[in-house]
Formats: structure tokens, C-alpha cells, sequence
């Protein structure tokens, strides 16, 4: 989600600079050709964009093509995550779903154009991007949620190294050491700054934080996603020319987007209507899920009322607060008070006033915000919070 949205907002802030001409046109002509969504509609030209947004990041398994992440079969979505922005611009929502996830699968037409695969009635997630490719993993997420999604992008692994390359690394919390010998991955208790493979070995690390599931590597990825959240926001960031041209280089070269994102006009706007939310009003949530099997494979299925109750909010543009856990991947950082993730006090009704605690997003009861079931576990972007190793 991140790499798109780091894209966006260094479009908008080259613009800003003298040499934004240039700039900007460099980043345009590393935009690769766009992918056809099913129905999509051409975009028009907008200074910002009007009311919400709903975009699907799909994170291939692939890597591009680099050896260093070893043989890759088939063309699997290890990571798809939903970026929800309410239309009045005041919330975020990030829902990331499981890749071992049971769901059907509508048919879906053909990357070559040649008709249709079939529809499935219940298959695993990941498996969508290769029956079809980013437009049948939206075509899937739609049929899921309820929602109409006409942003998309597809991003490999390569992606993540450039971008915390581009922010001088990304600061995360480790509560207890991780070692991960499914990929040679190591990482001591303690305070680090990741960048390049590291960085990306840390996101995709499984069998190295808690018990070693896919569930428990989304919450440690939330607590990347959170930090670069906070870092791409920083001062020191969003000051820096070099880091801001950076980013969008990063994401633009290691993307595949749909062709609605294709106009650099586009993903300016997207980024102005992030640019002023509020990092405790970016809320990252897992959907609830618990292990079963669907014929004679094992993974895991939607708790449905549950799911819905998000779907639901989604839908009627409501933000969201987190009552669950931060997940099993995660743990509070205890060097970071409570109290100093309190968003000031404002006058505001539907902002959040009440004190947050580990894994929730803080909101009164009476604000307009939907309390998520406590099955649903995640955080605010503006929650620190630690990997939990083994």
C-alpha cells in the first residue's frame, strides 16, 4: 500500500520544486504500460481527487525476476491489501487479507484476451493472480467485500528494498530475536533501521515471528508498514528533495498499475487526499479469520459476521477503530508511553479524543466510529508497536 502511496505523494512534492519539470517528467516515463480492470473507466484530469478512494495493492511473489528470492512457480499474490479513503478525506482504512485465505473466485477474463476462466466456488486468495492476473484478484476482492475498486497496482519484491533505500531506512522494534531459517534471516532483539534486503527480509519473514503463520507475519508487516507510514511523513522526509524524487522513483519502477493510475495527475490527487489524514486515523486492519480447510486443503476461512461489520463500514464510509489485539506478529513497544499516541484534543466530534491502547484505535464511543470485533486485530499507523519473534 505504502509503495503507491510513497509514489503519489513524491509526485506531488516534486511538483513543488524547481526543477519539478523535469522532475516529473522523469518519473512519468518510468511508469510502466497499465493493466486493464474490468470496467474501468478513464480517469480525467483533477487538481485533487473527489471523494473516496478505493485502491487494491497486490504484492507478487515472483521478484521480479531476481534470483536472490530463489525459484518462483507459480504467479501468486503473497500480499493484497485494500486502501479505503473516506470521501470527506478525514480517515484512512488498510484491510490486508491472508494469502491462505478461502474465497471464490468470479470468472475471470484471460490476461491474453483469449475468453474467460471459470468461475471457482472456494480457492485460496493467493491463487488469483495467476487466474488472470491484478484484474482477477480485484474482480475477487469486489465480489468479497461489496466494494468497487478502480485502482489497482502490482508491485514486487524489489519494490520494497528501493523504498526504504529512498527514506534512509525504516526504524522498527524487535521484542525477542527473530530467526528465520526458511529464508536465512536473523535479527536481534533491539532498536534497528532497516534498508534494503533486510528490510525486505524483515516484511517477509513467517516462520521467524510468533507462531510462525502467515497471520502472524500481516501484524509484522503492519509494524513496516506503520513505521514507513510515520517516516514518509517525517520532516525529514518530506523536506528532503532527494528522498521525496527517491520514492517515487522506487514505486514507479517496481510497479505494474492499472491503467486508471497511469495519468502522473492521478496519483497526485490520490495523494493530496492522503497528504492531511492524521496517522491515528489510519487505521490497518486484519481480517478474522480462523484455520479449517476446504476440501482436501488446509488454510483459512472468513469468520463472516465479523468480516462483514468491517465490509459494512467500508461501504458506508465510516472510520473504524481497532478493539482487537495488535495480532500475533506484534507487540505494544514498551519504550513508547501510551499516552504520547493521544491525538491532541480537537473540536471536532468525529475525532478520536480517548486514549489509545495496544492494538486500538482510540475514538469515544459516541463519535460516528465503528468499533470493530475484537476478532479483528491491527493498530492506527500512529500505534508503535514491536515484532514479536521466537
Amino acid at each position: 500500500m505504502l509503495g503507491l502511496v510513497g509514489a503519489a505523494l513524491a509526485v506531488t512534492l516534486v511538483s513543488t520544486l524547481t526543477v519539478a519539470g523535469v522532475a516529473v517528467a522523469s518519473i512519468t516515463s518510468q511508469i510502466k504500460p497499465g493493466i486493464e480492470l474490468a470496467g474501468e473507466e478513464n480517469v480525467p484530469d483533477i487538481g485533487a481527487i473527489e471523494g473516496g478512494v478505493n485502491l487494491l495493492l497486490v504484492g507478487s511473489d515472483s521478484g521480479g525476476g531476481n534470483a536472490a528470492y530463489g525459484e518462483r512457480g507459480q504467479h501468486l499474490n503473497d500480499v493484497t491489501i485494500l486502501l479505503h479513503i473516506s470521501e470527506d478525506h478525514t480517515h484512512a482504512t488498510v484491510v490486508s487479507f491472508p494469502r491462505d485465505l478461502f474465497v471464490s473466485i468470479p470468472s475471470c477474463p484471460r490476461e491474453d484476451g483469449d475468453g474467460s476462466y471459470s468461475a471457482m466456488s472456494s480457492q485460496k486468495i493467493n491463487t488469483s493472480l495467476t487466474y488472470g492476473g491484478l484484474a482477477c484478484t480485484v474482480l475477487t476482492v469486489e465480489e468479497l467485500t461489496g466494494l468497487s475498486i478502480p485502482y489497482a497496482a502490482l508491485i514486487e519484491f524489489d519494490g520494497v528494498i528501493q523504498m526504504s533505500n529512498a527514506v534512509g531506512g525504516v526504524p522498527v522494534c524487535v521484542a525477542s530475536d527473530i530467526n528465520d531459517r526458511q529464508i536465512n534471516f536473523s535479527l536481534a532483539a533491539g532498536e534497528h533501521v532497516l534498508s534494503g534486503f533486510e528490510a525486505l527480509q524483515f516484511v517477509r519473514s513467517r516462520y521467524g515471528v510468533g507462531d510462525g503463520s502467515d497471520l502472524a507475519r500481516i501484524s509484522n508487516q503492519q509494524v513496516f508498514l506503520s513505521s514507513l507510514a510515520r517516516t514518509i511523513k517525517s520532516a525529514d522526509t518530506l523536506s528532503d528533495p532527494v528522498k521525496v524524487y527517491g520514492l517515487a522513483q522506487a514505486a514507479v519502477q517496481n510497479m505494474e498499475m492499472s491503467n486508471s493510475l497511469q495519468n502522473v495527475t492521478t496519483l497526485a490527487s490520490i495523494a493530496l487526499a492522503l497528504k492531511d489524514i492524521p496517522l491515528e486515523r489510519v487505521t490497518f486492519a486484519q481480517l478474522p479469520t480462523y484455520y479449517g480447510n476446504s476440501g482436501s486443503q488446509s488454510g483459512v476461512l472468513l469468520r463472516t459476521d465479523d468480516a462483514q461489520d468491517l465490509f459494512d463500514a467500508l461501504i458506508a464510509d465510516l472510520p473504524v477503530a481497532i478493539t482487537g489485539s495488535l495480532g500475533d506478529g506484534a507487540v505494544a513497544d514498551p519504550s513508547v508511553p501510551v499516552e504520547s499516541e493521544t491525538p491532541a484534543e480537537t473540536t471536532d466530534p468525529a475525532e478520536p479524543s480517548e486514549t489509545a491502547t495496544p492494538g486500538e484505535s482510540a475514538a469515544p464511543e459516541d463519535s460516528g466510529v465503528v468499533q470493530l470485533p475484537d476478532s479483528i486485530t491491527g493498530s492506527s499507523a500512529a500505534t508503535h508497536s514491536c515484532s514479536a519473534g521466537q
